[in-house]
């Protein structure tokens, strides 16, 4: 049978990890369905359709699905299940809150964060922060499974699927858009920026995290923090990377003033290069890192931003 990837979009594009959740359901079956529902949904499944390795796309249109309420999505995604061997969503915010509705709903076992695809009935996810890896096989008739984009590498564009309509679903009553207060960067998002500038509880301020705003400039990186820096109330929440905020994987990631607590680690460990800047040498952040600085922070971000700017 063929797997569904429901796709999260903003109305003109489907988000960039439905090319990673793509990429991950081609290896669960050999049709891959992607369902945009919205209101004024066309150009969102455009895009959906340009994914290379997608068959069809599955086209809803419904003002209940304008805002992508997870009571109203799950049903619609519960009623197309019975055509389809998987359900499959990227682990980001939407398919954390949509996903589990829809296994309930379907009475079977979800499978969240696959980072591999062993089999179509198996795979791999970590457990316990990111410390110990679990294989996971189901017998369950529809898998719904979340997987964690930057562990598949994103297909390419350049295809031509086709786009269908389908009928909605019910909507449930259970929630109503209230709005939204959406925070605006000029910067690259943190999960999909090649660069990450990170800052911990060692930045003592705020204020001081514009050091490191200056520093992602230069690099035109993303900025991010510890849950420390977070709960502290240095930077939004928005910034958070680890296991309880978002999951990272860039081509060099800077963390500054990080002691490298598990938490920390399991959101940012599988990132290619890892820089530590540290005054203490015992951090745990040394352990994963590629290159170590210990030393002050205070004097040394200022020194590479220089550096930098200088190349």
């Amino acid at each position: 049978m063929a797997v569904l990837v429901v796709a999260a979009h903003d109305g003109k594009v489907v988000r960039a990890n439905v090319a990673n959740a793509v990429a991950a359901a081609t290896q669960m079956g050999s049709d891959v369905h992607v369902l945009v529902a919205g209101s004024n949904a066309g150009e969102a499944a455009k895009s959906a359709a340009a994914i290379e390795g997608v068959a069809k796309v599955l086209q809803v249109e419904d003002a209940a699905y304008a805002n992508w309420l997870a009571e109203d999505i799950a049903p619609l995604v519960v009623q197309l299940a019975p055509n389809y061997s998987h359900v499959v969503m990227a682990a980001d915010s939407v398919g954390k809150n949509v996903a589990p509705r829809v296994a309930a709903l379907l009475d079977v076992a979800q499978i969240s964060e696959a980072i591999q695809v062993v089999s179509p009935d198996t795979f791999v996810r970590p457990i316990y922060a990111g410390n110990a890896m679990a294989t996971v096989q189901s017998a369950d008739k529809i898998k719904v499974v979340t997987i964690r984009p930057t562990n598949f590498k994103a297909v390419a564009g350049g295809g031509s699927a086709p786009i269908e309509q389908a009928a909605s679903a019910a909507g449930s009553g259970l929630s109503s858009f209230v709005g939204a207060e959406l925070s605006k960067s000029e910067r690259p998002e943190l999960t999909s920026a090649k660069i990450v500038v990170s800052g911990g509880r060692g930045l003592a301020s705020g204020e001081n995290f514009k050091m490191l705003e200056t520093l992602a400039d230069k690099l035109g990186a993303g900025l991010g923090a510890s849950r420390a820096a977070v709960d502290a109330g240095y930077v939004p929440n928005d910034y958070q990377v680890g296991q309880t905020g978002k999951v990272v994987a860039p081509d060099l990631y800077i963390a500054i003033g990080i002691s490298g607590a598990i938490q920390h680690l399991a959101g940012m460990k599988d990132s290619k290069t890892i820089v530590a800047i540290n005054k203490d040498e015992e951090a745990p952040i040394f352990q994963v890192a590629d290159y170590g600085i210990v030393g002050d922070l205070f004097q040394i971000v200022p020194e590479l931003t220089a550096a930098v700017e200088k190349k």
